[in-house]
């Protein structure tokens, strides 16, 4: 039987590297969120609402850049407009500290938008590229072990600076993301080629392949299952505003209790993935961890609800138990989604889909702070009963939509995985 510490190992040496890289990617995140708060409005001099509104309007950019990133990605391969991304979200981190007013928050934010966007666009396709078929569930768990651990570290050095608040020390945070961020460019270029990247370098191959493989109709399936997908991922905005507001605003309970809320989300989301993900391997187990999600979803709304009526002690087990529901949900969800785009991506176009992914995920999810602030705060009880119920049709839906992209890719989608390790799949090339 495998020990514990063999189970938290990647699957495979690429796997391992893809994980170095997340811890990276999301140490250099990490450490400017965490301060981000405080260096706009202290350092920059933003009002909170300006800040509000320039980062709805970089969301807005994000939401519109997501399709043609994809496409990019599928034209130049995946590799190069992640290390492209990675390079210029360094770069784009060296501005924050020079930024003096409104306006270049704006520009400074939507530059990195685009920017992340496509370097995004090319990890999502060049992991799922370069694993092996049998071991991607798998992989994706540790990666985003990788990433939790990597948020996690990048707080703790943004908090250390913080817990002086010297403005000038916290002026240069975003340079440590940086450094972080060239290095972590660096070892991408250094990752083998995935097929998609060496096809892409061959225009004489693209043009010829765009030429003989007719495009197939759209994928309404593919596009309502990370709608209805979308929705079950709300359970986030549970997990970050909605339980925080409601333990603040509507519970006795101690605002420091916060803090072990977060820190136990964040190891759980280190340490179980690996476990969590273990034998999700078809659309039916994914579909089937679709709906422990949603369970899970109910329960932390249920359990939360009756917070607002106890005192004490019990307030606090119960808010605290909801966010451990709500933790349970977002584990679930996230391996029947990884499932998702392993099964009903088509692997000639990852990079479009991916995009198209990110849109229809956006739309079902852009609305949810509002909208499930307003409800909980001013309707209670019911508000809480009202987003489990929507968490129900979600995953309701999901179900057919799902069975409906599994049938398009039968029909539409090459019957060879041209992944490493697939059928008939090409090697990864070293860079």
């Amino acid at each position: 039987m495998p020990s514990f510490r063999d189970r938290l190992a990647p699957p495979n040496p690429v796997a391992k590297r893809l994980a170095l890289q997340s811890l990276l990617f999301a140490t250099a995140q990490g450490a400017f969120n965490t301060g981000s708060a405080v260096f706009f409005t202290e350092v920059v001099g933003l009002s909170a609402s300006r800040v509000g509104l320039g980062l709805t309007i970089a969301g807005v950019v994000a939401f519109l850049v997501a399709y043609p990133a994809g496409k990019l990605v599928d034209r130049f391969g995946p590799k190069r407009m992640w290390a492209l991304g990675t390079v210029a979200s360094a770069i784009t981190f060296s501005f924050w500290p020079w930024m003096r007013g409104f306006a270049d928050f704006v520009a400074i934010g939507i530059t990195f938008e685009i920017v992340q966007n496509a370097g995004g666009a090319g990890y999502n396709a060049y992991t799922l590229d370069v694993l092996p078929a049998q071991e991607r569930i798998a992989a994706q768990a540790y990666l985003y072990s990788a990433l939790n651990a990597g948020f996690t570290l990048g707080a703790m050095i943004s908090g250390v600076a913080l817990a002086f608040h010297n403005l000038e020390v916290i002026r240069w945070i975003p340079m440590l993301s940086v450094v972080v961020g060239l290095v972590n460019a660096t070892a991408i270029t250094q990752l083998p080629r995935a097929p998609h990247d060496v096809r892409a370098a061959s225009r004489q191959h693209r043009t010829e392949e765009q030429a003989t493989t007719p495009r197939p109709t759209a994928n309404r399936g593919w596009i309502a299952t990370w709608f209805f997908g979308g929705i079950l991922w709300t359970n986030q905005v549970l997990l970050t505003i909605v339980i925080p507001l409601w333990l603040v605003q509507r519970t006795d309970a101690p605002h420091w209790l916060l803090a072990w809320l977060f820190g136990t989300n964040t190891v759980l989301c280190v340490v179980l993935p690996a476990f969590t993900s273990r034998g999700v391997s078809t659309v039916g187990d994914a579909l089937r961890r679709a709906r422990y999600s949603t369970g899970f979803f109910v329960l932390a709304c249920v359990i939360t609800l009756f917070s607002h009526s106890t005192v004490g002690l019990l307030t606090a087990l119960l808010v605290w138990l909801g966010h451990v529901a709500v933790t349970a949900a977002e584990l679930a969800i996230g391996s029947g989604s990884w499932v998702f785009q392993a099964k009903l991506m088509d692997p000639g176009r990852r990079g479009e889909y991916g995009g198209l992914s990110e849109v229809s995920r956006t739309v079902a999810t852009f609305w949810a702070p509002a909208a499930f602030t307003f409800v909980v705060m001013h309707w209670g009880a019911t508000g809480w009963l009202a987003i489990a119920g929507l968490a129900v049709a979600a995953s309701a839906a999901l179900h057919p939509s799902a069975r409906a992209a599994e049938r398009f890719a039968a029909a539409h989608f090459k019957g060879a995985d041209d992944t490493p390790g697939g059928p008939g799949g090409p090697a990864p090339v070293a860079a």
